[in-house]
Order: structure tokens, then sequence, then C-alpha cells
């Protein structure tokens, strides 16, 4: 068969938990999604909040301080939350490009610190690390071994790639604006069968996919990921692969109206964003820094952004016309969500309010 562009979407949003919430733990649900952007630190638990039947966000505070769930710089050399399970296997996958990514960069080499004592002095800080480290204390720890290198110092090229995690540090969504950083012990794996384990992940949270969406959710060379693929035991429809035994939902599935996460990865996974986003809007909720709003998802669909009020509202700004049924049930969906963030956070995102400035509004409505 050939798959339609609404039955790939509901695919996405099944394999997502985006159909409707189910009773499950936190742990299962961040198994199940494979990879939470995690940026911003309320995210994960506005994303799970989505997901999850009677979501506590008091659970996903002892799954970090436990570290069965862990936070760190993955795929797209960005903050992700995934299971201890998952980080292993996808900081093994990833390892190449992290590095690549920063001793490479002109600015790395402008410290004049060869990679020999930049692997020298990763030694030391795993040793330092072992028990949960501030920026300050561990660039203190590097300043002693090389001196002033200058501008953006060795901890930014290390932090990126040398297997730490972000270490709870309390507050209202676990991390702070001050990260505190701390090693884990990971197993030796070969490197190409770790890509070809996350690949087969992504596909079981995000297939089916082409290889240029792997390629968009990894930023890992399309060779790689094409000799990967060879290895696996997969389907594949046209361009799409998928793991067996998945099926896609018919696309006339209903979609309940969702409020999502700022960097939700169901906007990020793919090459093709018109899975999720329409083309018209997609520069509108992915701005030209990377950032990505909270948006308003009806009928599968982004079909706007949200931000939370000064009295503890929720304002939806719809891009086109909603009927009163979608507005309904965004409704009863900004009740919830106003519970979460009223415990925590009341004002979450606000520092991105300048995005709002010109957006094209054809409905906005305090929910």
């Amino acid at each position: 068969m050939t798959f339609t562009a609404r039955q790939l979407n509901r695919a996405t949003l099944d394999r997502q938990m985006l159909l409707r919430r189910e009773p499950v733990d936190v742990l299962t649900a961040v198994d199940r999604v494979v990879a939470i952007q995690a940026q911003e630190p309320a995210s994960p638990y506005i994303a799970l909040w989505n997901r999850i039947e009677g979501f506590d966000p008091a659970d996903l505070d002892e799954a970090f301080v436990n570290g069965v769930v862990r936070k760190a710089s993955l795929m797209r050399i960005t903050l992700h939350a995934v299971t201890s399970a998952d980080h292993e296997v996808f900081h093994h996958a990833m390892l190449p490009a992290l590095r690549a990514s920063r001793l490479y960069d002109k600015r790395f080499k402008s410290m004049n610190v060869t990679i020999d004592q930049a692997d020298a002095l990763l030694e030391h800080l795993l040793e330092f690390a072992a028990t949960p480290r501030q920026k300050a204390e561990i660039e203190q720890l590097l300043h002693s071994h090389v001196g002033d290198v200058g501008e953006p110092g060795v901890w930014w090229a290390l932090r990126t790639y040398g297997g730490l995690v972000h270490a709870p540090t309390g507050g209202p969504w676990s991390f702070g604006l001050r990260p505190s950083y701390q090693a884990v012990t990971t197993e030796p794996r070969d490197q190409r069968a770790a890509v070809a384990e996350m690949l087969r992940r992504y596909l079981t949270g995000f297939g089916p996919a082409t290889v240029l969406d792997m390629n968009q959710f990894s930023m890992l060379p399309r060779t790689a990921i094409r000799e990967a693929l060879a290895s696996l035991d997969l389907v594949r429809d046209g361009d799409h692969y998928d793991v067996p035994g998945r099926t896609v939902p018919d696309e006339d599935v209903v979609a309940p109206p969702r409020l999502m996460a700022m960097w939700d990865s169901t906007l990020l996974a793919y090459a093709d964003r018109s899975r999720i986003i329409p083309d018209e809007y997609r520069k509108l909720v992915i701005r030209n820094n990377g950032d990505t709003l909270p948006t308003l998802l009806v009928d599968g669909y982004v079909a706007g952004v949200w931000r939370p009020t000064a009295d503890g509202g929720v304002e939806a700004t719809a891009f086109h016309a909603l009927d009163e049924e979608h507005w309904a049930g965004l409704a009863d969906e900004a009740t919830s969500l106003r519970k979460l963030l009223g415990d925590r956070e009341p004002q979450v995102y606000k520092r991105y309010a300048r995005w709002w400035n010109g957006l094209p509004a054809h409905d906005v409505r305090i929910l």
C-alpha cells in the first residue's frame, strides 16, 4: 500500500500517544514516545500530561531523581529526556557526531587545546562528576589543568559529547536555570550497532518514516542511516520504513485537540514537517532561531499557538477558523493544563512572548 498524508499523521499520533491519553506509568510512556525534547524544563512534563491519563508530575520528578529517565544532549545536539536504557544506546550512536560538532569547530581549534588533551580532560571530568557538579565547579577543574583558553571554553565541548547527564536541581520542573551535571556509567557498544538500534527505536515511536526523516531526527549522515537500516529486520513501503507488526490507523480516526509543549518532538522528528504542521504555518511555529512554540493541535494538525495569561488563563491563537466543538475541546484541555501549571509555574514559557508579535491571528480566545 501507499500511505496517504493523513494516515501518516494518524500513525504519528497513535505511536506518540496523542489519539487518547493512556493509563500507563511515566517510564512506559517515555519508552513509547522514545525521545522528548527537553530544552525547556517544563516541556517533558507538558508532553507527558498530553499523553498519560491522570498524569502526576511528581512521578516524572521521581524518575529524574532515580535516573530511570535521563536528560542529556543527544539527537540534533539538543537536550532530550529518554529512558536510561535508550540513553546508553543513543549516546553511543550519536557520539562521533557530538564529538565532531565540537572538536572540529573553529571555536575549539582557536583554544590551542588538542583533541588528545580534551580526551585526557574528560577522564578527569568524569571522575570529578561522579557526584553532581555545577558549571562553575567544572570550569574551575578544567582551568586548573589547561588554564584560561578563552571563550567558549573547553567545558563547552566536553558537556556536549562527554556522556554527562543533567542532575535534578529542584525547582518547578526538576531542572533550574543553573544546571548541574553528573557522569553516568555506560557500557561500551559497537557504534554501528548502536545507530541501528537507535533507528529501530525511532521507528517504534515515529514510523513509518523515510531516510530523510531519520536524518532530520538524528542529523546523522544518510549513508550511515542506510547502512544501519540494511542490518535491521524492517518492512518497507516505497520510501517508508517501519518495524514489523505495526499497523497504521485509518485516516478518518478522530484526533482529539491538544495543547502541545514547546519543542514537542512530533514537530521536529520528520523532514516532512507537513506530517503535523501545515506548510503555511511551519515558519510561524518554528522560528528562525529554532524556537518551536507551544501549539494547538486540532484534528491532528497544528492550528495555532497558546500561552498562559497573567491571570492564570490560557490564551489560544488560532491561525484559521475553528468550529465551536473544537474550541470546547481546547477549553477542556486548558482547564486541566491550568491545574498542572498553577501548581508549578503559571507563567511557563513567558520569556518567549516576543514571538507572538505579528502572528496571523484569525481568532484569539482566553480559555
